[in-house]
């Protein structure tokens, strides 16, 4: 590929993508790269620019319809999500927007299986006894202090059936857990072949795993409601999105042991201030495991997301749409 200097590109928090290298970008295109990017900064960082690469940061109305993105042409999300971006205000200025589906379908399911092996073992809990020198004091040569389970036999219920969901599926048929699928949030009528309603799923299932994307129709998915149809015995799982669970609902539902265990890998705010109240609450239950939306970030999904962007770029410049969404 033959560097074009007359297509400017800008990448606006390039720090979300770690070590993956950028080298493909700033070799092909004039491209500056700014680490992070205020809200505040958003417009004068994309004056001049027609290609817009972000992952996090939020480009609304405001800014689109601003003089400052007259010469924009493409945003390229570098994710699977799209809510940060105004699609219709994009739409209504003639800005093509892409995203990357599917690119940590493996790093998200095996970090899934993880949790989901951490909220059945306590291998994690138990490391941290042997650290605090609790095993060397014992009178025995073993120690119970957490409950575990096994996974063979266990009902797995899958919300959100697309490539991360069908992955955590494979993972986990291959643990001997048996695999239900919900219907998709909201859909009306009888659920499709193979599927069940989600109210019917959360009742019949030992761990509730979340895959799906975060719409009016799957805000507070998990509310006091849903959390009381689920088995008091039971794991809830979310590595999707912070604002698909009722985070006051869940902490009552630990706390009053009406859910065995909950592993979180997400949260509505990121990063989360000191008070947010799943952070308290994972300081004081052993049972709750908050980790910092961490299970896309394998290096090779990583590398795989920067591949996949300008592969979206490269289609773009040759008039071609790709992974378009908007």
């Amino acid at each position: 590929m033959s560097r074009t200097n007359d297509l400017r590109v800008v990448f606006l928090d390039a720090a979300t993508f770690g070590d993956a290298s950028l080298e493909r970008f700033t070799t092909n295109w004039d491209c500056a790269v700014h680490r992070f990017t205020a809200p505040a900064e958003v417009a004068q960082r994309l004056q001049g620019c027609q290609v817009a690469v972000l992952n996090k940061v939020v480009v609304d109305k405001s800014v689109l319809h601003s003089s400052a993105a007259k010469d924009l042409k493409l945003i390229t999300v570098a994710a699977t999500g799209t809510d940060n971006v105004d699609l219709e205000a994009a739409r209504a200025r003639g800005i093509k927007v892409c995203n990357v589906p599917g690119y940590a379908a493996q790093s998200v399911a095996q970090f899934t299986m993880a949790l989901i092996l951490e909220l059945a073992t306590r291998a994690g809990r138990y490391g941290e006894l042997v650290r605090a020198g609790a095993w060397q004091k014992s009178p025995v040569y073993t120690m119970f202090d957490y409950p575990t389970v096994e996974l063979a036999g266990k009902k797995l219920a899958i919300v959100g059936y697309g490539n991360i969901g069908r992955k955590v599926g494979e993972m986990a048929r291959g643990f001997g857990m048996e695999v239900l699928i919900s219907a998709r949030p909201g859909f009306q009528g009888p659920p499709p072949q193979g599927r069940l309603p989600l109210n019917e799923l959360l009742s019949h299932a030992d761990i509730v795993s979340l895959h799906c994307p975060l719409t009016p129709q799957t805000k507070n998915l998990i509310d006091s409601k849903a959390l009381g149809l689920m088995k008091p015995t039971a794991f809830l799982i979310n590595t999707a999105r912070g604002a698909l669970i009722d985070a006051e609902a869940l902490i009552r539902a630990l706390r009053e042991k009406r859910l065995a265990g909950a592993a979180l890998d997400v949260l509505t705010q990121e990063p989360p201030p000191e008070d947010q109240p799943l952070i308290k609450a994972a300081k004081e239950l052993d049972h709750l495991l908050v980790t910092p939306h961490c299970a896309w970030t394998a290096r090779e999904a990583r590398q795989r997301l920067m591949d996949e962007v300008a592969e979206n770029i490269l289609a773009f410049t040759k008039g071609q749409d790709r992974n378009r969404i908007a």
